[in-house]
């Protein structure tokens, strides 16, 4: 079975600020102004973390090419490794078929994970209990500099 192709993922930042708006315009942000965003090794496909994006962080992703969150406990922008230098760097950005979702395929640079593990999703059912599937790479007092 044959179809169309898939274009290749634009490999970061938009320069043509109306193919931005077009991808603002179709995201479905909730009442709050957010948009759930889950973000994704771009070559091995592994989920690193999930995240919020408000209209800033996804125009400012866009324009960039470096991955930046809304931080809803912070109540500000958050750009991903500004204080850990764990940066995301964008290689495509996808909505969902409600728009009320999107993809963050990026490359990451070191660990996604506030804790120093490379993911987010380090813990699973093992045995009946609630375990901790991956150890930390970077201890997270070093990696914020505490």
């Amino acid at each position: 079975m044959t179809g169309t192709p898939i274009p290749p993922p634009h490999q970061g930042a938009i320069a043509d600020p109306a193919a931005r708006g077009l991808l603002l315009d179709a995201i479905r942000f909730d009442s709050h102004g957010l948009v759930t965003c889950v973000t994704q090794q771009h070559d091995t496909g592994e989920v690193l973390m999930v995240a919020w994006m408000n209209r800033a962080a996804v125009a400012e992703t866009l324009t960039t090419g470096t991955v930046c969150y809304w931080s809803r406990s912070r109540g500000a922008l958050w750009r991903k490794g500004e204080s850990s230098g764990q940066v995301q760097r964008l290689v495509d950005l996808r909505l969902d078929c409600d728009g009320d979702t999107v993809l963050a395929l990026v490359d990451q640079t070191g660990v996604a994970c506030h804790t120093g593990r490379r993911t987010c999703f380090y813990r699973a059912i093992r045995d009946g209990e609630l375990a901790t599937i991956a150890a930390p790479e970077v201890d997270p007092d070093v990696l914020y500099g505490r």
